[in-house]
């Protein structure tokens, strides 16, 4: 069977992506780097600034990797949460970014209590209760999940009253001639990057092959307003090659019961007003 008939069942693509990760998780900064024309870090630090992260952020970020958008989002937030599927991702995370304030070394998996926390588990069954995050983020996840509508409502779940999400990920160009050129480069540095490193040229190869099966930009945003998300947007970068979504959860006006979270604890809205449109 071809890769991309592989990954274009959801189980078909479970199974692809939870082998996947478990094999480059030591090769990841370096493969990021590589098909990011090194801009990756410039990306993420847009991202950190477009979610405003504020002191009293409850941080959750998905698929976080080897922690880059997290530790930045922990060091301004009250609290921040990385959750990985591959459990070899998060002790890189670990490992690369101790010793530090939030979360020194030694640090075991989970973290003993303090800022920073660091779980294994899957983004279509989040570990979390309703509203318990302020702000999601993920880099390059969306595009991996085998049913992206029900991420995005486990997202929508987990976010408090008045939170917002934020995306970055590898964009469809609609332009045929660009989208073509595009992926042809992505397939012959990943097949190349591939062998070198793996002896499979297949490898990296899943990367453009997502492509051809992500909606692209306008499509994820369809999908994160049919969820519920409200004034959602989409930052275009590297002339539309990659790009971040944006998107807040309506602020709940009924009044405040036991248990409930505080206004002072709730996220920050995002930059421009929010659109009047609730959740159906």
């Amino acid at each position: 069977m071809t890769l991309r008939a592989t990954i274009s069942t959801p189980e078909g693509k479970r199974r692809f992506v939870r082998r996947l990760f478990a094999t480059i998780a030591d090769r990841y900064d370096f493969i990021t780097v590589v098909l990011s024309y090194g801009q990756d870090r410039r990306w993420k630090q847009r991202l950190i600034e477009l979610a405003a992260v504020g002191p009293a952020d409850r941080v959750l970020d998905l698929a976080c990797g080897t922690g880059d958008l997290l530790y930045a989002a922990a060091a301004r937030a009250r609290s921040a949460v990385g959750l990985d599927l591959t459990h070899r991702m998060l002790q890189l995370a670990r490992s690369r970014h101790a010793p530090s304030p939030l979360c020194p070394a030694p640090c075991p998996l989970p973290p003993t209590p303090c800022r920073l926390f660091l779980v294994t588990a899957d983004m279509l069954a989040l570990p979390f209760d309703r509203a318990r995050f302020d702000l999601v983020t993920t880099g390059y996840g969306l595009r991996n999940v085998p049913d992206l509508a029900g991420a995005l409502r486990e997202i929508y779940r987990v976010l408090a009253s008045g939170g917002r999400f934020l995306s970055l990920d590898f964009n469809r160009p609609g332009n045929v001639f660009v989208r073509a050129t595009y992926l042809a480069y992505l397939t012959l540095v990943g097949s190349l990057l591939g062998l070198v490193l793996h002896r499979d040229s297949s490898t990296y190869r899943y990367i453009p092959e997502s492509i051809r099966l992500y909606p692209g930009a306008a499509g994820v945003a369809r999908l994160m307003r049919d969820v519920g998300f409200t004034d959602v947007r989409v930052v275009s970068l590297l002339g539309g090659l990659m790009a971040i979504h944006m998107g807040g959860k309506l602020a709940s006006t009924a009044p405040a019961t036991v248990g409930a979270h505080r206004p002072e604890t709730r996220g920050r809205p995002l930059p421009t007003a929010r659109q009047a449109r609730r959740r159906v």
